[in-house]
């Protein structure tokens, strides 16, 4: 079968150039981390292990997302309550879990149960004292928030992280409550667990205005249906922050669920503040409220804590709102970050957290530069004192690997680590193997007396299958490690997965073409192998 020389010459150089191209922005990019105008603005980026970072292992509270779901579901219930005005019923959720409805009216227990079963399926009647019933959460019902919790939570930090502007995190759960979170480049420990950590739970709630005050009600207790709070003032004066006890109704008329944006701005005395946008829904939400409650306070609660509570003058439409409080500039900017990315399901414990310098890339980064160096002359040395002239021939197709594989990564905005280089290292190992292979194939069919153009011919066509079958199983293992592994062990099934596509192309397809060349201009009578 006679091949298009010419044809097989264009398309191996046109795949080096797109390679080329691809691979000069990492080595080129300017001060702006951009790449010259003249070439794609993609990268290979370095992961933690190279560039330095922060490491931080997080865990989700689990049983906080359940009772917190126990007390929107008892919210609710009480809702319907008196939405469908059934006498004499007084629901709770107590501290210990699961929701108590304490009936005065013995009549309305049919009505209850029925409600329960019809609006309801999540919950199931737990136990009956007399005139108290108790409910619960169903076992389906309470793996399925486990389950939700743990997702959300990880993907709501992953927002905030990409809304922050922190380049290729890696970001992954780890059994059923924790979550890896890796940031390369990143130095300040601090923002960072402010940034992933904070619950951002927003919450408006309607501050009591009943006889008891906030300090009786810190002092004695709280009345039934009311919770105390602690509201941050600043003194402007002397700057002082101040934490004064605020009386709140247990009710949340509404939460930051249907905020579509926050920004920051700074107030008529220069003060940080941060306005916030509800969608339609959400904005028809706070115009019934303001217009349900004027003259009472409505309090501002983020995370529990009360920013402020200002007295409502009238309806207020069209859905946008703001939050004042003891905010210097960088806070207010992270908290519209926050805020922006949506609240975390459930609050998190920083299990962990560690802070590993760029030096430890640095050292990394040059030892292993050293290592392939030498490593890759060793190799081609090797090669040349073989196989002779075809060793040239597998040195050029394994020095054409090396823009090929790095484009294709470039191209693919991935992250190289160090499993990643390993990976690399491994696939022009490969390389060479196959190069050896197809050396011997044609070695058999020299000694067997054919010619030089059959014998190479031969060589590439007996050798193809098993380099291929070989290749392919190699695949196939690295697609295992990518489906089921995370960071670092993915990376290195990445790059192994390109390295072996990019080094069958290069010791198959260019080696021939080069053997094709020189069998059709120079006519040898022999091969240099």
């Amino acid at each position: 079968m006679k091949y298009n020389l010419a044809w097989r010459g264009g398309l191996l150089a046109l795949v080096l150039l797109i390679g080329i191209m691809y691979v000069l922005p990492t080595f080129l990019a300017g001060p702006d981390g951009k790449a010259p105008g003249f070439l794609p603005n993609k990268f290979i980026n370095q992961g933690l292990d190279l560039k330095g970072g922060i490491y931080l292992v997080m865990e989700v509270d689990l049983n906080a997302a359940l009772a917190n779901n126990v007390r929107r579901t008892a919210d609710d219930l009480r809702r319907r309550i008196g939405e469908d005005k059934i006498p004499g019923v007084m629901v709770e959720s107590p501290e210990s879990g699961g929701i108590v409805a304490t009936l005065t009216d013995p009549a309305s227990k049919d009505k209850l149960l029925e409600l329960v079963k019809d609006r309801f399926p999540s919950l199931r009647q737990a136990g009956s004292d007399g005139n108290t019933l108790t409910f619960e959460l169903t076992s389906d019902e309470v793996a399925a928030i486990r389950d939700l919790t743990a997702r959300q939570a990880l993907e709501t930090i992953r927002n905030r992280v990409d809304t922050f502007g922190v380049a290729e995190p890696d970001i992954r759960p780890q059994g059923e409550d924790r979550i890896i979170i890796q940031l390369p480049g990143f130095d300040d420990p601090e923002k960072a667990v402010e940034l992933i950590g904070k619950t951002a739970v927003l919450e408006f709630k309607l501050v009591d205005d009943g006889p008891v005050s906030a300090e009786e009600a810190l002092r004695d207790g709280a009345p039934p249906g009311t919770e105390v709070r602690m509201e941050k003032t600043l003194n402007r004066m002397t700057g002082e922050e101040i934490e004064t006890p605020i009386l709140l109704r247990k009710q949340t008329l509404m939460t930051g669920e249907t905020l579509t944006d926050a920004r920051t701005f700074r107030g008529d005395f220069g003060d940080p503040r941060v306005s916030i946008r509800f969608d339609s829904r959400g904005a028809r939400e706070f115009a019934d409220i303001t217009e349900r409650y004027i003259q009472r306070r409505l309090a501002i609660v983020l995370d529990g804590v009360v920013y402020s509570a200002p007295v409502i003058r009238s309806r207020i439409p069209g859905g946008e709102a703001y939050i004042e409080g003891s905010f210097t500039l960088d806070e207010a900017n992270m908290l519209s970050v926050i805020l922006r990315a949506g609240a975390l399901p459930a609050p998190v414990t920083i299990l962990e957290e560690r802070t590993v310098g760029p030096s430890l890339g640095k050292d990394s980064i040059r030892q292993g530069l050293s290592a392939g160096v030498v490593g890759l002359i060793l190799i081609l040395a090797f090669l040349i004192f073989y196989y002779r002239w075809s060793g040239v021939v597998a040195d050029i197709a394994l020095l054409m690997n090396f823009p090929i594989t790095l484009g294709v990564l470039a191209a693919l905005g991935a992250t190289l680590t160090l499993p990643g280089i390993f990976g690399l290292v491994l696939t022009f190992a490969m390389a060479v193997d196959a190069n050896v292979l197809i050396f011997e194939r044609i070695r058999e069919e020299l000694r067997q007396g054919h010619g030089p153009q059959t014998s190479v011919s031969g060589g590439f066509d007996r050798a193809f299958w098993t380099i291929f079958d070989a290749n392919l199983t190699t695949v196939l293992a690295a697609m295992v490690l990518y489906q089921f592994g995370s960071g670092p062990i993915r990376g290195f099934a990445v790059t192994l997965i390109i390295g072996i596509l990019t080094s069958m192309f290069t010791a198959i397809f260019a080696s021939r073409w080069i053997f094709d060349m020189a069998l059709r201009y120079r006519k040898p009578q022999t091969i240099s192998i």
